[in-house]
């Protein structure tokens, strides 16, 4: 797999709303591939299309249990409150108070066009919730509760 380059600070693409993958390739399994090494080298917990480029429904996460790739994911319920500070791969050193779902269940395809389904609480609802916004052109400073630390 191959690092890629992380979109940062005023990249316009970061703004933009992410197309459906309609069909997982090989190329779409590539960059999956791409997105987690390049994740894990930035040790972050998430990565999403949009931040190496691709306007694609396509994120990456892994909490410490182990990497989940979810493409076109959606969230079907949520639950709860949770206040705590974010960061972000494409603000680096950028931080402040976002208000989440305690709770989330999602819904996505995987690797194998397999729709699956995955619940989380706490740091995986958060990470769950921050990538899926990227895909929508939004950045966890939009929704920053309190003032953002660098």
């Amino acid at each position: 797999m191959a690092l890629r380059k992380i979109r940062t600070d005023n990249d316009p693409i970061l703004r933009k709303i992410s197309k459906p993958v309609n069909e997982i390739t090989k190329n779409v399994k590539t960059l999956a591939g791409d997105m987690l090494d390049t994740m894990y080298e930035a040790e972050g917990i998430g990565l999403a299309a949009p931040q190496v480029g691709l306007l694609k429904r396509l994120i990456v996460i892994d909490v410490g249990d182990g990497p989940i790739v979810m493409i076109n994911p959606e969230i079907i319920q949520q639950d709860g409150e949770q206040v705590n500070q974010e960061g972000c791969l494409s603000l680096p050193g950028k931080t402040g108070e976002v208000v989440r779902p305690f709770f989330v269940k999602a819904q996505a395809l995987n690797l194998d066009e397999e729709i699956f389904t995955i619940e989380g609480e706490g740091l995986l609802a958060r990470a769950i919730c921050h990538e899926i916004d990227h895909l929508n052109g939004i950045l966890f400073t939009d929704l920053v509760k309190n003032i953002i630390k660098e």
